[in-house]
């Protein structure tokens, strides 16, 4: 579908919706905060999580999470691993948060931590324009191959103002592919973005069968329901919300084993939480290509994805897959203890 079949938002509106107006407390409630006298104690499960999205830094005014912070929470809620995921893109937050800060965090913690890198394709020591899209990707990928030598395992949080298929994020996706890097993305109405259906990030799959894809977000989870309209990618639903069998999550999960599914933050968990009968069958259903995540951005924050899943009774088998072992395969890693 061409570009021009969006409706382009005014400055306002983008203003409104981006990081600007996330800092301004759009999106904030209460409950998003951990409250002060809550008592915290370590949470024993069977399988501890490896943690697939989580960030180090500043998103939120006052309420910056270091690398100390984040091995606490981890430990508080039995994570063993989590991945650090920057944020470079002036769409993805107003403080940024760079690959060197990610690198320099995962140092302090090489047990614990896993790096990601961040590359806005509209950054390349290559010009396509004037080079062309071979030169594009070669421009591209010596700056991941960089991280990648640092330590990064793959590149996200990908979260850009542009169509998910514009020529420029394809050069991204054929370097990641290249270099053999899965990608965490964010998907919704003005980052990353794509219409009801999810053509655009179809296209990418088909493009490169061998690319991992982990999707998070309001517009990627708002896609589990048949009924989801281009508004859906800009809020979250409300709870209770029945979901329409036939979404596009389904479909393009059933088509393309390398689409994969984050559920983290509020997109993942209220996804499921809307109609708990059919997120638990989507679950155990898509239990291969679904992976656990928090979204940690600040130390007092609150992950209704815990009470969540243990509520749902899944099968050991599930547990095992969406907690730690999709990561594992993902990422490369080696189960050091039998499941």
């Amino acid at each position: 579908m061409p570009l021009q079949d969006f409706s382009p938002l005014s400055r306002r509106q983008f203003l409104s919706r981006t990081a600007a107006g996330a800092v301004l407390g759009w999106g904030l409630s209460r409950s998003t905060f951990a409250a002060d006298d809550e008592q915290k104690t370590p949470v024993n499960r069977k399988y501890p999580y490896i943690d697939m999205h989580t960030h180090v830094g500043t998103f939120y005014p006052g309420h910056e999470l270091t690398a100390d912070g984040l091995i606490e929470l981890m430990d508080e809620n039995g994570i063993e691993k989590a991945v650090l995921l920057p944020l470079v893109s002036p769409e993805s937050t107003i403080y940024l948060q760079t690959n060197e800060d990610a690198i320099r965090n995962y140092k302090l913690y090489p047990d614990r931590l896993i790096p990601f890198c961040c590359i806005d394709p509209r950054c390349s020591t290559t010009n396509p324009k004037r080079y062309g899209h071979v030169a594009g990707v070669k421009g591209i990928t010596e700056l991941i191959q960089r991280y990648v030598d640092m330590g990064a395992r793959g590149v996200g949080e990908h979260k850009v103002g542009l169509p998910f298929d514009h020529p420029q994020m394809m050069m991204l996706y054929e370097a990641c592919s290249d270099l053999a890097l899965p990608m965490l993305f964010h998907l919704d109405d003005i980052r990353s973005f794509d219409t009801p259906g999810l053509p655009r990030l179809e296209n990418v799959l088909k493009a490169y069968p061998d690319l991992v894809l982990m999707g998070h977000a309001a517009g990627f989870w708002a896609s589990i329901s048949a009924d989801a309209t281009f508004e859906d990618f800009g809020r979250y639903p409300q709870i209770p919300t029945p979901t329409i069998p036939g979404g596009a999550l389904d479909v393009l999960m059933e088509k393309y084993p390398n689409l994969y599914g984050d559920l983290s933050e509020p997109g993942g968990e209220k996804a499921i939480a809307r109609d708990p009968e059919f997120g638990r069958e989507f679950i155990i259903r898509r239990a291969d290509q679904l992976v656990f995540g928090t979204d940690y951005l600040m130390a007092d924050q609150k992950i209704p994805q815990f009470d969540l899943l243990d509520s749902l009774n899944l099968p050991d088998d599930v547990q095992y897959k969406i907690y730690r072992g999709n990561a594992l395969k993902i990422l490369k890693l080696e189960e050091e203890n039998d499941s």
